[in-house]
């Protein structure tokens, strides 16, 4: 048998990145949760020890390099690296500020620029890494900001997945739909309601439907994949009217 992998997850105190890391955990991996809100990060480690998962808590911001670099400090090689970590506010484009413009893009690109960087670093053949980028990279009305900076991410994605190939590690990002999380759970009932029904299914995805997605491509097994943005939004990204 061999030695247990170890794999990071950024945004990891709730929602899809919650999510990511307990599936990893269940699949045998010990997992680095990532999150700069560390009360609620300990809460969701205890809860993870309690269904004996190998899941240690690591509070960082990952804008600040030296913040992750002191949370990576201990761990040695890395085999895996989730960049969950993100923003989302709704503003009309008219109404943004350059102030809301530039956070958005400080923590949803800046902050998965950092994180991998430095995962890329403690890595060797066999590295993956997987970003979340969203459906919302394909346009979207009133957060032209996120759009922006999801379209970074995908962008990313794919410039990382070039200059690492050659040193083995597969760059992949997760694409996902609206989802129902604490993020969007904390948008007025109507308006979460209203969003549901412009779905394909008629309901949000899940976390674990995500988590699900990332786990494939962050497993050892999954080969000869990188560069790549699989979406997962019950097929809302194709367009078009249903029949």
């Amino acid at each position: 048998m061999g030695a247990r992998r170890t794999a990071v997850v950024t945004g990891a105190a709730q929602g899809i990145g919650l999510a990511i890391v307990r599936r990893l955990a269940r699949e045998g991996a010990r997992v680095l949760a990532m999150d700069r809100n560390a009360e609620r990060l300990d809460a969701a480690v205890r809860a993870l020890a309690g269904e004996s998962l190998d899941v240690v808590a690591a509070p960082a911001d990952v804008c600040d390099r030296a913040s992750v670099v002191a949370a990576l400090a201990d761990v040695g090689r890395l085999e895996a690296i989730v960049t969950a970590a993100g923003i989302y506010d709704d503003a009309a484009f008219l109404d943004l500020t350059e102030e809301a413009f530039r956070r958005m893009l400080e923590v949803n690109v800046i902050g998965t620029f950092i994180a991998a960087q430095e995962a890329a670093r403690r890595m060797s053949s066999g590295g993956r890494i997987v970003t979340i980028s969203s459906r919302g990279a394909l346009g979207g009305t009133r957060f032209a900001h996120y759009v922006a900076s999801k379209a970074a991410v995908i962008g990313l994605t794919r410039a990382m997945a070039m200059e690492l190939r050659a040193a083995g590690i597969a760059v992949n990002s997760v694409a996902p739909g609206f989802t129902d999380t604490p993020m969007t759970r904390s948008a007025p009932p109507e308006m979460f309601a209203a969003w549901e029904k412009l779905e394909p299914s008629g309901k949000a995805a899940s976390p674990d439907e995500i988590a699900n997605a990332v786990a494939f491509l962050a497993a050892p097994t999954t080969t000869f994949i990188t560069g790549q943005t699989l979406f997962v939004d019950g097929g809302k990204s194709l367009g078009g009217l249903t029949i």
